[in-house]
């Protein structure tokens, strides 16, 4: 499998023929220096962890872009949110949500726990469901957990042991989100993978620069850690 980091919490993974975006926050990213197009091309799914806009991002964008060549593109996320797109003319969804999985091609997405909030941003706010973490495994790929924006809690625990997953993507800017040595604490007592990828920092001002802190506090822990560029990628 690929994994592409697009900026901020957005993730292209590219694996036995199927491309599958996460949290596509592009446009209006300062951290995203590629061509939404490119990014975009091939993709069969949209993974949306929960309905903030810088999560949502370009997912309305990306589906008509899609539809107008003719494409299709699936959006998975929980009900309100769904609903929420559907108002804005989208309509090929897979809607589940927290505890459940979802069989796709070739694939499956968990949706799990993760502590934050997920109103839209607009004025009224819309209430679009609880914060989540994905999980996504298909047959001979490492199983990739997403952990969306969330706060160390101890159930990570129990995510690893139910699910099995091998890669974590994990936020470390702090403020919205645990900073970067709570996020390395929660690695090294939660999360039982083998490879982990910090992300959610470096957008803006207001997030943690750099992943230095949590690079320096896994020191010495077996994970292997992947700090790529915005729009570089790794293989696992």
């Amino acid at each position: 499998m690929k994994i592409t980091w697009l900026g901020h919490a957005a993730f292209r993974l590219d694996f036995a023929g199927t491309a599958v975006l996460i949290d596509p926050f592009l446009t209006g990213n300062p951290s995203f220096h590629g061509d939404v197009a490119a990014v975009a091309k091939g993709v069969g799914f949209v993974l949306l962890t929960h309905g903030h806009s810088d999560h949502i991002g370009d997912t309305v964008a990306l589906v008509k872009a899609a539809e107008a060549e003719g494409r299709k593109i699936t959006v998975v996320a929980n009900p309100e949110i769904c609903n929420f797109l559907g108002g804005q003319g989208l309509s090929v969804f897979e809607m589940m949500n927290t505890g459940g999985t979802v069989a796709l091609d070739g694939f499956t997405v968990t949706m799990v726990r993760a502590d934050h909030s997920s109103g839209g941003d607009g004025a009224p706010a819309a209430y679009l469901g609880n914060p989540t973490g994905l999980i996504v495994k298909a047959k001979g790929e490492a199983a990739v957990w997403h952990l969306g924006d969330t706060d160390i809690f101890s159930d990570m625990a129990l995510i690893c042991e139910i699910h099995q997953p091998k890669v974590a993507l994990v936020p470390i800017g702090d403020r919205f989100t645990m900073g970067p040595e709570v996020a390395a604490l929660a690695v090294r007592r939660f999360l039982n993978v083998e490879v982990v990828a910090p992300c959610h920092y470096a957008t803006f001002p207001l997030l943690v620069p750099d992943a230095s802190g949590f690079v320096a506090a896994l020191e010495g822990h077996p994970v292997k850690i992947e700090v790529p560029k915005s729009g570089e990628s790794f293989e696992v």
